[in-house]
């Protein structure tokens, strides 16, 4: 249910330039967020608006500049400003796909509408308590049915030098370094360490048919700043709103992360009526592109509570040769000598309720997706992973979600791979499930990375990581089998790659859990973790956040609740509170830990305890190790 007000305000004729007179504030719901804007184009800096934005007591940003450069002949210097248009919104709406179930969208809203001499343009403000978010839109025009945005820029001004967290590809190691040292091409969310009491981030929502946005350092004016880029121009017809440009407010990462509902409460409501055949769940890969392995993948998957197999790269040809043909099975020599026969295996898994996902790599996307859709959906194919799809352009970006509509109009679903990022278009489109744009488990992270990942990355919405077990990459690299366990609470995917590099043998060739080969899958008894946990949520709660040194974070399903820790190089005990269980009620928590006593090839350990909402327990975490847990109401 939305609740709208609206109040109009017509100020007739006042030329705009810096004076204080003419800044409009707009302040979120709690009154926590003040974001204050002067309209009108500044010809010292030529600029379109001057923005501050406060948070409580603190400015974090000091004035700050959005400049716009298009192909439209105007007079800049005789901007009026013709109306001020404000609105109260009280919304709130299900997600079905998501971190939390109930998902609050309220803000206070200003439009402000200017005129010159040739060009009409909009300025639209939000405040959330979550953050405050910023758009442009240029009506349709006397002459013009087009406009070509030759170049955009917005310029932060901080009062310091604060720390940020910095990585320049979407799939890069991040490090922490000053705003004035951030890497060309910063990627976003740009999370700032403002103070032990606010974390912020840059971000953008709403990305659809439009350049990417990415950040720099602005060494220019000899402010601490940071200016926005788009990767190339942007030809629109009009009228068109520009994507968001976001300023997310928390008390620290972890409040962050909590509130990034704020990015899909950017975007519009879902455009498919009925999402009942969009079925979230964990994904086991096939990479022996065999009738044999198909069919142990799918007894595993039964048998494991998942719910698909994806057949990966090789079953159509090699997936970077143009000539590749991906609307029929023709195995790439190099990956499978087979047999595949892809018809009695989806008919094998139909047997057992798994569905099958299929790897299509955008060489054979973007020549192939009209051709290919009605083929995949008489076989029975649940959905598609593209494959090195491009990113940044405009052509890339409108392609891309042209193709997840696509993709949805044969009720399939969608995960994403390589650079892309998330900006909330599964608000719109849920069957675009999920997507990489994160340095994953395929490129071992260590569990200090990973922490930086859980409230940088995360912050942009669900990531598929592609976690390992039983690859000796976990035990050589990356952290601990527990802290594998708990990546499956602590990094969101409506579709979960488990078990990745693992195979699931055949009968005939299952080995001791202790002396089997480590690339197939065993039977340690803490699998039933990952058996039990769920991909989607009704409530998450961020109990520890310290960006790339520890973390922990609770969600809950029905009435069942998981617990994810993950802890950095230093040993340390996290005092775990389950406050958030209901009151006068008792469960039983299973917990797994990292113990070397353990005589299994994972060392895992599993204890049961009784709790309430008034138990505290201590979480003796050694370096780089986690722990998981699964809490249960007792009846």
């Amino acid at each position: 249910m939305k609740t709208r007000i609206i109040f109009y305000v017509t100020i007739s004729l006042i030329t705009m330039g810096c004076s204080d007179i003419n800044k409009v504030t707009v302040t979120s719901p709690d009154g926590n967020n003040k974001f204050t804007i002067i309209p009108g184009y500044d010809k010292e800096n030529g600029s379109w608006s001057v923005f501050t934005l406060h948070t409580g007591d603190k400015k974090v940003l000091f004035p700050s500049y959005f400049q716009l450069n298009t192909d439209i002949e105007h007079e800049k210097s005789d901007f009026k400003v013709v109306k001020v248009e404000n609105e109260q919104i009280t919304n709130k709406w299900i997600n079905n796909f998501g971190e939390r179930k109930e998902i609050q969208d309220n803000y206070n809203q200003t439009k402000i509408f200017l005129e010159s001499k040739g060009l009409k343009i909009n300025f639209i403000c939000r405040a959330y308590n979550e953050g405050i978010a910023f758009a442009y839109e240029i009506p349709a025009q006397d002459g013009k049915n087009s406009v070509k945005i030759i170049d955009e820029k917005i310029i932060f001004n901080f009062p310091e030098d604060y720390p940020a967290w910095s990585a320049a590809r979407a799939q890069a190691q991040y490090s922490r370094v000053p705003v004035s040292k951030i890497e060309k091409g910063c990627e976003r969310p740009l999370v700032i360490e403002v103070d032990t009491n606010l974390t912020i981030a840059l971000a953008e929502a709403q990305l659809i048919d439009y350049a990417r946005m990415k950040f720099e350092p602005d060494t220019t004016t000899g402010e601490i700043s940071i200016i926005s880029r788009l990767d190339g121009e942007v030809l629109k017809q009009l009228p068109f709103r520009s994507p968001w440009r976001v300023v997310m407010t928390g008390k620290n990462p972890g409040d962050l992360l909590e509130k990034n509902y704020l990015i899909l409460n950017l975007n519009d409501p879902s455009e498919i009526s009925d999402i009942s055949w969009i079925k979230p769940g964990k994904v086991l890969r096939e990479v022996t592109l065999t009738n044999t392995g198909a069919k142990a993948a799918i007894d595993f998957t039964s048998a494991h509570n998942m719910q698909y197999v994806e057949f990966d790269a090789g079953w159509y040809g090699h997936e970077y040769d143009d000539k590749s043909d991906a609307s029929a099975v023709n195995l790439d020599p190099s990956r499978s000598k087979g047999p595949l026969d892809m018809q009695e295996v989806i008919n094998y898994a139909n047997s057992k309720n798994i569905r099958i996902l299929l790897y299509v790599n955008r060489r054979a996307l973007e020549k192939q997706l009209d051709e290919i859709l009605p083929i995949y959906k008489k076989w029975g194919i649940a959905g598609i992973k593209f494959g090195f799809v491009q990113v940044g352009d405009q052509a890339a970006t409108r392609w891309l979600h042209e193709s997840i509509r696509k993709v949805a109009s044969y009720q399939m679903v969608a995960d994403v791979h390589d650079e892309y990022r998330p900006t909330g278009y599964a608000r719109t489109y849920p069957n675009f499930l999920t997507q990489e744009g994160i340095r994953g488990d395929e490129e071992s992270p260590s569990n200090s990375h990973t922490l930086i990942t859980m409230f940088t990355r995360m912050i942009a919405g669900q990531g598929d990581n592609t976690i390992c077990y039983y690859n000796e990459r976990v035990d050589t690299k990356m952290g601990s089998h527990a802290s594998q366990l708990a990546k499956a609470v602590c990094l969101f995917s409506p579709l979960q790659f488990l078990y990745w590099y693992d195979k699931a043998a055949p009968s005939q060739e299952k080995k001791d859990s202790l002396r089997g080969a480590t690339n197939y899958i065993g039977d340690e008894p803490e699998l039933e973790f990952f058996d039990n946990v769920p991909t989607v949520w009704d409530e998450t709660k961020v109990l520890y956040s310290k960006i790339g040194e520890y973390g922990v974070i609770a969600r809950k399903n029905g009435d069942e609740w998981f617990i994810g820790g993950i802890n950095g190089v230093d040993a340390r005990t996290l005092e775990i509170k389950f406050s958030f269980l209901n009151q006068g009620k008792k469960y039983s928590a299973k917990i797994y830990s990292d113990d070397p006593s353990v005589k299994t090839r994972t060392h895992v350990r599993i204890d049961s305890l009784n709790i309430d909402r008034n138990t505290v327990y201590s979480a003796k975490l050694n370096s780089n190790k986690g722990i998981a847990m699964h809490i249960i109401p007792i009846e």
